[in-house]
């Protein structure tokens, strides 16, 4: 329960319509690239498949906040075997994914299922 907690306090709400979209394309774009670094490279099968755990989590929008901060970690990994001419490539998705860190999930993800807030009503 101590991620719902860091959830709820990093995101008091989940935005719909167009900011909700673009959230959604912001997170399957950092999974897009999480995957496709990972599958251009000769990395080893650990690395191959915590980037896709990683990147099913960032597109399903599961603990979002965390995730991206695995999906910084996660290329950092990748990166570190590549040589100078992915910084531009690198930097791009490091701001991508802080971005998405900072902003949070939108209501389109798993974490507004989960930890979005709800009307309650009393019975009548």
């Amino acid at each position: 329960m101590e991620h719902a907690r860091l959830v709820q306090r990093l995101f008091s709400m989940f935005p719909t319509g167009l900011p909700g979209l673009a959230l959604l394309l912001l997170r399957t774009s950092v999974a897009t690239a999480l995957v496709v670094s990972s599958y251009t490279q000769n990395i080893p099968d650990w690395l191959q498949a915590t980037a896709i755990l990683v990147a099913v989590g960032l597109f399903a929008g599961y603990l979002t906040p965390l995730v991206a901060v695995g999906a910084l970690v996660v290329q950092a990994f990748i990166w570190s075997g590549l040589g100078i001419d992915t910084a531009t490539w690198a930097a791009v998705i490091s701001l991508d994914a802080i971005a998405l860190a900072l902003v949070g999930p939108g209501a389109y993800s798993v974490d507004a299922y989960l930890f979005g807030r709800r009307m309650v009503l009393p019975p009548p």
